[in-house]
This record gives structure tokens, C-alpha cells and sequence, in this order.
């Protein structure tokens, strides 16, 4: 079921092939770590809430991190094609079309969050402030109506990607306790004293 890569042939290869890159490792737990924050820090709720005196820093350290996420997200995406792939043991079929999809669908979330806040606010009339005095005002006519609902399938997705996340993060753990391969490993700093 497994025959693609033998545990065997696996330590054979060079480190360098077994692993994502420095730069994906960063930028991957980068990401992770915005999301989880920018999750913690948003002030949710109704309008009024989300955008009342006391809200404020919270407000701005989520708009602040939902960019950086997005810069974080661009980047990567700019760096796939010169990246390498870890090379990893055959799975059946199944496994690779599920880790695909949450995969592609992680992605879509990562550009989709960012992007439905900016463009809510916009159309609620308020202007993207980040931390600091900065504050991004609209280039977009006022639609109060559709930048609530938009407000609001941002909020469904902050959701769903911590649902996609766990999914994620369980099927990592899933490959390194019960498949025992490689997979984890490969998103982890790289340890030179060579115990894999």
C-alpha cells in the first residue's frame, strides 16, 4: 500500500530532498501563527462592537495581521515554483485527493479572509486601520447592505479555516504517530545533528 518510498530508501536520501525549504518553513508557520492570533484578536459581533472605542485595538491588530497573512499568502504562492517538493511514501489514493483539497481550499480561505474584510469594511463606510495612525480609506461606493452581508462571510470563514486547520494539523500528526513517515518532519526546522 505504501511501496512508493521505503523507510529504508527514505533515510537514504539526502536532507535536502526530504524536507520543504527554509523559506516554506517559515512562511507556512508564519501563517499559522497570524491566523491563530488574528482568530484570538477579532472582535466579532454586530458592527457596533466590532467597531466601538474599546474594540479598537483589537480591531486594528486583526486588520494589521489579515494583511500580513495576505502578504505572507502572496509570497508563497510566488515561491512555489521555485520550491522543492519533499519527496514522501505512497499513499493510497484517497489520502492524496483529501490532503489536495484541504490544501486548495486552505489556500482560497488564506486570500478570501483578507479580502472579504477589506471589502466589507469598505462598504460599511469604515476604513481599513491598521496599528499605528494609518488608516486605509475606501475607493469603493458605499453599500451598507452588502458589505454587512460580506462582514459577515468573513466571519463563516474565520471559522471554517480553523475547522480546515485542525483537519490539517490532524492529518500531520496522523502521518507521524500512526503512518509513520516523514510528513511532519519535512515542516519542521531541520535538526543537522542527522537522528531524522
Amino acid at each position: 500500500m505504501f511501496a512508493d518510498l521505503s523507510d529504508d530508501n527514505y533515510s537514504r536520501l539526502n536532507m535536502r530532498t526530504a524536507e520543504y525549504s527554509t523559506p516554506t518553513k517559515v512562511i507556512h508557520w508564519l501563517t499559522a501563527v497570524l491566523v491563530l492570533v488574528a482568530f484570538i484578536y477579532g472582535p466579532g459581533g454586530s458592527e457596533q462592537r466590532v467597531y466601538s472605542a474599546a474594540r479598537d485595538f483589537d480591531r486594528q491588530l486583526h486588520e494589521s495581521l489579515g494583511l500580513c497573512i495576505l502578504a505572507l499568502v502572496v509570497a508563497r504562492v510566488l515561491w512555489r515554483p521555485f520550491d522543492r517538493r519533499p519527496e514522501f511514501r505512497a499513499v493510497p489514493r484517497w489520502m492524496k485527493v483529501a490532503a489536495d483539497a484541504v490544501q486548495a481550499a486552505l489556500y482560497v480561505l488564506l486570500f478570501a479572509l483578507p479580502l472579504t474584510a477589506i471589502s466589507g469594511a469598505w462598504l460599511e463606510g469604515h476604513p481599513l486601520t491598521l496599528l499605528g495612525p494609518l488608516a486605509i480609506r475606501s475607493p469603493l461606493t458605499e453599500s451598507h447592505a452588502l458589505g454587512a452581508t460580506i462582514a459577515e462571510v468573513h466571519t463563516w470563514l474565520g471559522d471554517l479555516i480553523m475547522w480546515l486547520a485542525g483537519v490539517h494539523a490532524g492529518a500531520a500528526l496522523l502521518h507521524h504517530y500512526v503512518l509513520k513517515d516523514h510528513v511532519l518532519r519535512s515542516m519542521l526546522p531541520h535538526r543537522s545533528s542527522g537522528n531524522g
